[in-house]
């Protein structure tokens, strides 16, 4: 598992910032107006080699009555209890601000190791005064940065790394297969794990939030050793939306992170909406193994072709479930309940799967030859030559005269070749193109 770090921080300070300069892209919105971060902003960064989440913690929840001192207080805690280490960010301009003290106290309570991080620090001039306004908070020795242009963040990177814990070890040891069941809130994602083990392990209420912690649980599938990661994880009911799907984002993310293969539950009495499309891109972007599980199929009135149906308006509808299998089950009758585990298995040995070298060109190029790659800007395209270079997740290199001017669309049609040729169902696959 990767460390986690978590920016908190009262509104308007630059934590948005800050996650924009740690990630090296412009994925936060970042205004000068309090409020603006509302969506949950979740992501990879680097530092000196090594990787670590990064959580950017949004000032403002919609709903609230007082909606700084409640939405700061329900942020803090997320953060806290999630994270490996904090960043808590300060404004020098502004000053220490009764908020600051109350995030502060949490975070001294919380233990976990914590950088009070003086952002605004512009230039020389502003430096003493972090040291002034913000030793009171008791977090230790204030660090003047600059969010905006850098100052100072390249130092207090090198010192985060030393918070981090020691990275997982490597071992030769055949590691059971991991395997994540995420969805979106009350989809009966516990409910489907207690189906598999036979017993109430999970707790299982039809309050969406029940499921506090990821479980982690040994399975065994007909001689077959997988680990279940079951991954609701939400907090409390009372909780207004925005910072439920908070907790529910980064617990899903770290599971998604961890597994091998993902079972995406859907509620079949809704279908396919935009938090569940949203789950199956970060399966898909994180390169891991999903299956689609469509939950609560015995709720639904149907006749012998309302599965057809819905699986096609499914793949119609988005388009980048075509080599997802889908599959239709019920935790609550046991209906089905152990065809996502067969499924997971195989995907899990398509992403093994190393097709050879001349096998592969003896498929794909009479196959490219049929269907040349068109001309672009006056070059006569080829692809002369293709090798699988990684499994886990499959990628294949393809040597070509103009690698950089191979169109999407052709790559598209090499994709769907590839798989017609050789599988891979439910496995995300990557093509890298070079010169030849």
């Amino acid at each position: 598992m990767l460390p986690t770090v978590a920016i908190v921080g009262r509104p308007n300070v630059g934590k948005s910032t800050l996650f924009n300069r740690l990630i090296g892209e412009r994925r936060a919105i970042t205004e000068a107006v309090s409020g603006v971060t509302r969506d949950r902003h979740y992501a990879k960064a680097e530092w000196a080699g090594r990787e670590y989440n990064l959580i950017d913690t949004g000032g403002v929840v919609k709903g609230s009555d007082d909606i700084f001192e409640r939405a700061i207080r329900e942020q803090a805690e997320l953060a806290i209890e999630e994270a490996d280490v904090i960043l808590f960010i300060a404004d020098v301009t502004a000053g220490l601000h009764p908020l600051d003290t109350e995030v502060g106290q949490m975070l001294r309570e919380s233990g976990k190791p914590v950088f009070l991080l003086a952002n605004k620090a512009d230039n020389e001039k502003r430096e003493p005064w972090a040291a002034s306004e913000f030793y009171p908070l008791g977090l230790g020795e204030p660090i003047p940065i600059s969010a905006i242009n850098g100052r100072g963040v390249a130092d207090f990177l090198d010192e985060l790394l030393k918070k981090f814990p020691p990275p997982d070890p490597v071992t030769d040891e055949a590691a059971p297969l991991k395997l994540a069941i995420v969805g979106k809130p009350n989809v009966g994602k516990s409910s489907y794990l207690n189906a598999l083990l036979g017993v109430d392990r999970a707790i299982v209420t039809p309050i969406a939030g029940t499921t506090r912690d990821t479980l982690h649980t040994d399975y065994t599938y007909y001689g077959q050793k997988i680990t279940l990661i079951d991954t609701a994880g939400l907090r409390r009911k009372k909780y207004i939306s925005d910072t439920v799907e908070l907790y529910s984002t980064i617990r899903t993310m770290k599971a998604i992170e961890e597994c091998d293969v993902a079972l995406v539950l859907l509620d079949a009495t809704q279908g396919m909406e935009h938090q569940d499309a949203k789950i199956v891109n970060d399966v898909i972007e994180a390169r891991k193994g999903a299956i689609i599980v469509v939950n609560k199929w015995d709720a639904v009135e149907k006749d012998t072709m309302t599965a057809v149906r819905f699986e096609k308006k499914l793949r119609e509808t988005f388009k980048t479930l075509d080599y997802i299998p889908i599959v239709f089950i019920s935790a609550l009758t046991h209906l089905r309940h152990t065809k996502p585990i067969e499924l997971a298995l195989e995907v899990d040995k398509e992403r093994k799967k190393r097709i050879g070298t001349t096998e592969l060109n003896g498929a794909l190029l009479e196959e490219i030859g049929k269907v040349a790659p068109p001309a672009v800007r006056g070059h006569d395209l080829r692809i002369n030559y293709i090798t699988q270079v990684k499994t886990e997740p499959p990628v294949f290199a393809f040597f070509s005269n103009f690698p950089d001017e191979i169109p999407s669309s052709y790559k598209r049609f090499l994709e769907r070749t590839l798989r017609k040729q050789f599988g891979f169902e439910g496995v995300t696959i990557s093509f890298i193109f070079r010169r030849k």
